[in-house]
């Protein structure tokens, strides 16, 4: 048995070298079908990294343009903040104005009413007087103190006839 005992070992020697080599080719493609994975992973990362990177660069974009949008309203706004206050004030014054005028003319009216009042005051004393002295002279009252002027009428105007222009002629004679 001495000559199969080392074939036997020689070809489980080989068999166990066959096995190691079956053995690490399998782990060969494990791990190569790992790697193949983890590359469709790394390129999905990549690719979900990219289009991130440009919907980052987008949102920028659009917070730039909000922000710009903001500030031109901020501007605006303090624009017409100003222009109401000057609206405001500008209102005051002609209130203040319209309010000086209407005392004014209250008070013209008051002094106008006071003027009124003394010339009715005035007009019955020499009512009064001339009353007194026709009474005094026994001569008939001229009138009763209740006399209105009628106004004038005025003259109707003749109406002239429109004469057509170059119809009308002038004779001579």
């Amino acid at each position: 048995m001495a000559p199969s005992g080392p074939r036997t070992r020689a070809a489980a020697a080989l068999r166990m070298k066959q096995i190691a080599l079956d053995n690490q080719d399998r782990t060969i493609r494990r791990l190569r079908a790992q790697l193949d994975t983890e590359r469709r992973g790394l390129a999905a990362t990549k690719k979900e990294l990219e289009e991130t990177r440009v919907a980052l660069k987008a949102s920028h974009k659009v917070i730039a343009g909000l922000t710009e949008i903001g500030l031109s309203m901020s501007k605006k706004i303090e624009r017409m903040k100003v222009k109401k206050q000057q609206v405001r004030a500008n209102h005051v014054e002609c209130h203040q104005k319209f309010q000086a005028r209407i005392h004014e003319a209250e008070d013209s009216m008051q002094a106008q009413h006071l003027i009124i009042e003394a010339l009715v005051d005035e007009k019955d004393s020499l009512l009064q007087t001339i009353h007194g002295l026709q009474e005094a002279n026994n001569a008939p009252a001229p009138f009763d103190g209740d006399w209105e002027e009628k106004p004038e009428e005025e003259p109707e105007e003749e109406e002239i006839e429109d004469i057509p222009l170059g119809e009308g002629e002038i004779d001579d004679e």
